[in-house]
């Protein structure tokens, strides 16, 4: 089973008799199903726009978030703002810990479970600095989870202007529609209800020289949206609905575009015929 460690995730800690409502009130997913394996949720603005996404998992009486190494102080920072009263503590514990991605049938050693938005995603445990050690290097998860479509934090995501139905957390399991209040839950709940997605972050093939994140898409000479991550002839593109046909091509720098609808993606169904 392949696996590899992922050195660009961080870990955070919320723990305190209060952790797991304190963290339901703030963000897109039901925090008490991480009691039956790792949660995939984001932090959005008050307007409903990402922040920042991370998995749930629960390590005894404590939450655990995988995320991004580079915003976990942005998240002890942010979710600080909202612990007023309640008996939390919240703590940047990333070298302590190794986030290990796996991707196979085996349940690899560690605090965690099966990653939640994809069967075919495989697993995310945390061991003990020090103590995780994969067959694999990071550019190989990187290229399984490009395959999939699914989108990397801050190297897919904008902040303070993507909406999370942009980016396919409906269909990945990152909302709970019946979990209650959260921050940005009225502008996630309309985009839904009301079908006002505008644009999708897709998976592409690249033919060409794989273009820089943020270089414009051009469809028939006009923008329709710019390439986001990437990695050999695989990269995700955030991208306008009426842009998006499977095979039709788009200009990106000096590549060709083609837009790869995977099976697990919802779109109107003119615009992805």
């Amino acid at each position: 089973m392949p696996s590899a460690v992922l050195p660009d995730r961080g870990v955070v800690a919320i723990a305190g008799a209060d952790a797991a409502p304190f963290l339901q009130g703030l963000v897109s997913n039901d925090v008490a199903a991480a009691a039956r394996g790792p949660v995939w949720a984001a932090l959005l603005t008050p307007q409903g726009k990402w922040l920042a996404d991370f998995f749930i998992i629960r390590d005894g009486e404590r939450l655990l978030l995988d995320c991004e190494r580079a915003q976990a102080g942005f998240l002890v920072q942010q979710l600080g703002r909202f612990r007023l009263r309640a008996k939390v503590t919240i703590a940047d514990e990333s070298p302590a810990w190794e986030v290990l991605a796996a991707w196979g049938d085996a349940a690899p050693e560690g605090v965690g479970g099966r990653d939640p938005r994809l069967p075919e995603a495989g697993w995310r445990v945390l061991r003990p600095s020090g103590t995780a050690s994969g067959d694999a290097e990071a550019a190989d998860y990187d290229r399984h989870r490009l395959r999939l479509g699914l989108p990397d934090g801050s190297r897919d995501l904008e902040s303070g202007r993507t909406v999370l139905l942009e980016a396919g957390f409906d269909e990945l399991h990152g909302v709970s529609w019946t979990k209650g209040c959260y921050m940005g839950q009225e502008l996630t709940a309309r985009t839904k209800y009301r079908g006002l997605v505008k644009r999708r972050l897709v998976p592409v093939t690249v033919e060409g020289p794989l273009p820089a994140p943020g270089t414009p898409a051009l469809l028939d000479g006009a923008e329709a949206g710019t390439i986001r991550s990437g990695r050999d002839d695989r990269a995700l593109a955030i991208l306008r609905i009426e842009a998006i046909r499977p095979g039709r091509p788009l200009a990106c720098g000096e590549a060709t575009l083609r837009p790869e609808i995977p099976a697990w993606m919802v779109l109107p169904r003119a615009d992805a015929a």
